[in-house]
């Protein structure tokens, strides 16, 4: 599948936290969180990649009851191609070590 638009810094940044999941399932708190994206942002990039075939997408039961089941996403075999061929940009690897190392 060939992209004709340049990939977003966000879109980016989900991209590798997705591949350092290493095919782990990953929902989208996490997501966010660890992507320091938004979630107005995050869950229309989620949808927009699986609609391209990025991205496999499965509602999972809680751990425990009471609770309601999550939405979980990790890459496809294209998807990993996409990634490793767009790593996130140095100014936006630089600016999350620098927020992360302020919360420490």
């Amino acid at each position: 599948m060939s992209r004709t638009r340049a990939l977003s810094p966000h879109a980016r940044m989900v991209l590798a936290v997705l591949l350092d999941a290493a095919g782990q399932w990953s929902h989208g708190y996490d997501l966010a969180r660890r992507a320091e994206v938004k979630s107005g942002t995050l869950y229309p990039l989620l949808i927009r990649l699986e609609a391209q075939g990025y991205l496999e997408a499965e509602w999972q039961q809680p751990a425990e009851t009471g609770r309601p089941p999550r939405h979980a996403y990790r890459l496809t075999a294209s998807g990993v191609e996409l990634a490793r061929a767009n790593p996130p940009s140095q100014a936006a690897s630089t600016t999350t070590s620098r927020r992360r190392e302020a919360r420490i």
